[in-house]
């Protein structure tokens, strides 16, 4: 019996030899695409990989959204980078030291976090970072104490030359870092918002809660980063304004005015400086604001109280009392 073979079959088995060595040369290309991505020897250990890098990536979540204000303080033996003789830029009638404190234990704590690692102040590091930039502390006495243990730390490794001072006390200076093109300024403006402060013709503030102060806010625009510290003064005696009318008053028994307190005012002052921030600006600028510090003063304000503690409260040994607890 013999074949039959058509010439239907036979242009399908011609057209099979002419396409499937085509089929095989595009097919070798994705294997070998394949096998370079995936190899076969590397399969298994392709999962115990993933696994590995998981630890990783929680660890750098827990770094991102660590509480550094949720730790304790440690005894440290290395102390601080300066002290009352190698700082020059401490003030006379502040330097505890130089006026015969005699215990040192005080120096040597740090603060440790509890959830991550706080590495210890870099000088040189910050130097370098801030480089050609001008970074201002604008606030109260807070803001004035960070600028100078700062320039402290900073003259350990670089000298500042001051540039500028002006007002009682020199309330506003300026310091210049040759080494690395830095100004690092304070201005006194212990309401952020335009101010008057009492004197002996004044016996309360006057505070213009619409306006920020124009010493600061005037120097905007030189600025890359502002500190800013706000607080204790808004708890003084006080008038409140929008433009010239009068909100009402804190603490003035004397006065015709309704008591408002100083909650209110003092998110209005926050609202006002920040929106001037926002609005005044045309570079970028770095914002940094302080929180409401506690009363850290042993006694009242101007009664010749002192800071007399040696170590750091322990838990449960400091309460926040009366308007802290809010």
């Amino acid at each position: 019996m013999g074949t039959k073979f058509t010439f239907k079959d036979h242009s399908h088995h011609f057209l099979t030899k002419k396409l499937l060595p085509f089929a095989l040369y595009a097919l070798i290309p994705l294997l070998l695409f394949r096998l370079y991505i995936h190899p076969i020897h590397s399969f298994k250990e392709h999962v115990p990989q993933i696994k590995e890098q998981v630890p990783e990536q929680n660890k750098i979540v827990e770094i991102a959204s660590c509480d550094y204000t949720n730790g304790n303080w440690v005894p440290d033996k290395l102390g601080p980078l300066y002290n009352g003789t190698s700082c020059n830029t401490i003030k006379e009638g502040q330097n505890c030291i130089s006026h015969g404190r005699a215990d040192m234990g005080f120096l040597y704590w740090r603060w440790k976090p509890k959830q991550c690692n706080l590495p210890r102040f870099q000088p040189l590091q910050f130097l370098n970072i801030l480089s050609n930039k001008h970074l201002a502390f604008v606030g109260d006495s807070m803001a004035r104490n960070q600028l100078e243990s700062l320039l402290c730390l900073l003259s350990s490794v670089s000298s500042p030359v001051l540039v500028y001072r002006d007002g009682d006390d020199n309330k506003f200076r300026k310091w210049h870092f040759p080494s690395h093109n830095l100004n690092v300024s304070v201005f006194w403006s212990p309401f952020l918002v335009k101010g008057v402060e009492k004197n002996v013709n004044l016996d309360h503030n006057k505070l213009f809660l619409d306006s920020i102060d124009g010493r600061w806010g005037g120097e905007l625009d030189d600025m890359d980063m502002v500190v800013l510290s706000l607080g204790h003064w808004y708890l003084h005696p006080a008038v409140y304004y929008e433009g010239n009318t009068i909100l009402g008053c804190h603490y003035c028994p004397g006065l015709n005015h309704t008591e408002i307190g100083f909650y209110d005012v003092f998110r209005k002052a926050w609202r006002t400086t920040l929106d001037a921030l926002l609005r005044r600006r045309e570079k970028p600028l770095d914002v940094i604001v302080t929180t409401f510090s506690p009363s850290h003063f042993e006694g009242e304000w101007d009664k010749a109280g002192a800071c007399p503690k040696r170590s750091p409260l322990k838990k449960g040994r400091g309460r926040l009392r009366g308007w802290m607890k809010r």
